[in-house]
């Protein structure tokens, strides 16, 4: 029985994995209750910040969570054969006023896709659009590549 080997992602490698892709999960909590969601990201490799357009009902299970501006952790992973690789921020989630909007925010929301993942259970008048930051307080990646044996 061989192990599997597993490194660290350098910031580089990280930044890389970000810019390749525009989708990852969101995870809140509220008391001991979880919260997760498929969300899609601009990310500024600069300032290692995160742009996300939310979109909810006002009587939403989301728009609950998303109220006190949350601890926030965003995973984003790739599988490449027998090689996988994550990256985990975790930071607080922070909606951003649009009449503080600057042509910085524009493009990092022009980044952030559409949310692709949504599933509307109600017309779309009444869906809310709310812009937010996560300013990664932490950033970290890792590599695992599975050993051909235990495959």
């Amino acid at each position: 029985m061989s192990l599997d080997q597993q490194t660290e992602l350098s910031s580089d490698a990280i930044d890389e994995l970000l810019a390749r892709h525009e989708t990852g999960v969101l995870t809140l909590a509220r008391s001991d209750e979880p919260y997760a969601i498929p969300i899609s990201y601009g990310y500024d490799p600069e300032s290692k910040r995160f742009y996300l357009r939310l979109v909810s009902t006002p009587e939403s299970e989301k728009r609950q969570f998303l109220t006190s501006s949350p601890q926030a952790r965003l995973v984003i992973y790739e599988e490449a054969g027998r090689t996988y690789r994550s990256v985990i921020a975790e930071g607080t989630l922070n909606q951003v006023d649009p009449d503080e909007m600057t042509v910085e925010h524009i493009v990092q929301y022009g980044d952030a896709k559409r949310p692709l993942f949504e599933i509307w259970g109600e017309t779309k008048r009444n869906l809310d659009i709310q812009l937010f930051e996560l300013d990664a307080e932490t950033l970290s990646g890792r590599e695992v590549v599975v050993d051909e044996d235990e495959e």
